[in-house]
């Protein structure tokens, strides 16, 4: 599996987008101004940039190039909503230029699998852009990921809660059978060995201390001595023992800019600088701290640079990846057909 090539600059967003009623508002407008200087600043994905190959050639104005033009623009405003897993099957015709678009919700943290395969008569590139769509529909969508094989794996980690789009769209005169499959995964390994979402029995912004303070992470529930292990590769960061925490480990991700939290850990088992891979364990369930009083468990917590602690329920959580069974016959895919009555719903 490969990941999709990301193109656009690698630079630090913007703070991300936090609050409630008119603080909501002006935040969500600012986080979709943060998108459209992006936008401005980012490079060409491979889509425009054999747009401005159909420019340099004089073809731009061409009948043909007019109408793939004019299906790419109307793809992400009349794109379906869909709900992953999703599998898709489909057709495209060289002499009709289309774009197909399918608009889903992701939370922060979850993980979109975008897999795509044409088959075609003639050697051709597939373009597939997964774009995050502003709030404000005035405003240019930002394409995250891109690419232009026509077989391929992409994925993208949600950075915030948003819609999104994915845009499939052959070359010019390019034609074939092809396949979608789009799934949401978590982005981070279960941190307790044998554990998962199910033993989470305290969440992000329970109330503590009667209300004076709020929970910044989820508590795992395990027998003592359960394996703690790191959800990402990344670097060992801070080993300590804090009033709070008790025995805690910090890990700087490697792939985000972010940090995990892994804290109440009867013993830890890494050192401050060690490079850990996914799944290395980094130390034992207990309840040092102030856990001292609850069953072992560890609390574990995820800290966005810029934005401070986040949610990681969506980071930890692994929906189901099944697509529901066709009930259509797809013996006519691809071939004209004539029908009968007075009206037909597809």
């Amino acid at each position: 599996m490969t990941k999709g090539p990301y193109r656009g600059p690698n630079r630090t967003p913007g703070r991300a987008c936090r609050g409630g009623g008119a603080l909501l508002l002006v935040l969500l407008t600012a986080c979709d101004t943060v998108d459209g200087v992006r936008n401005e600043l980012r490079d060409l994905t491979p889509h425009e940039t054999y747009a401005e190959a159909l420019a340099a050639a004089g073809l731009a104005n061409t009948r043909l190039a007019r109408a793939w033009h004019d299906a790419a623009r109307r793809a992400l405003p009349s794109a379906p909503v869909v709900t992953p897993p999703y599998e898709e099957e489909g057709v495209f015709f060289a002499d009709q230029p289309e774009a197909r678009a399918y608009r889903l919700r992701l939370r922060r943290g979850q993980e979109l699998q975008v897999r795509v395969a044409l088959d075609s008569t003639r050697s051709g590139r597939l373009f597939l852009d997964v774009f995050r769509l502003p709030d404000d529909s005035a405003r240019a969508p930002l394409p995250l990921v891109s690419g232009d094989s026509a077989r391929g794996l992409y994925r993208l980690v949600a950075s915030r809660t948003a819609d999104y789009a994915v845009r499939l769209q052959p070359e010019l005169l390019v034609d074939g059978r092809y396949t979608l499959s789009l799934a949401v995964d978590a982005s981070l390994a279960f941190p307790v060995e044998g554990r998962s979402t199910r033993s989470i029995q305290s969440v992000f912004g329970d109330p503590r201390e009667g209300g004076r303070r709020s929970h910044h992470g989820v508590d795992i529930f395990a027998p003592r001595w359960t394996p703690v292990l790191s959800a990402s590769d990344g670097v060992v960061a801070r080993v300590r023992e804090t009033p709070i925490g008790g025995r805690v480990v910090w890990v700087r991700d490697a792939d985000a800019p972010q940090s995990l939290y892994y804290a109440h850990l009867q013993q830890q088992t890494v050192r401050e600088g060690q490079r850990v891979r996914r799944g290395d364990t980094l130390g034992f369930v207990g309840n040092t701290g102030n856990a001292r009083t609850t069953p072992p468990h560890l609390h574990f917590g995820v800290y966005v640079r810029g934005r401070g602690p986040v949610d990681p329920w969506y980071y930890l959580w692994r929906p189901d990846r099944t697509p529901p069974a066709r009930t259509a016959p797809l013996d006519a895919l691809g071939a004209w057909t004539r029908t009968a009555g007075p009206g037909l719903r597809l």
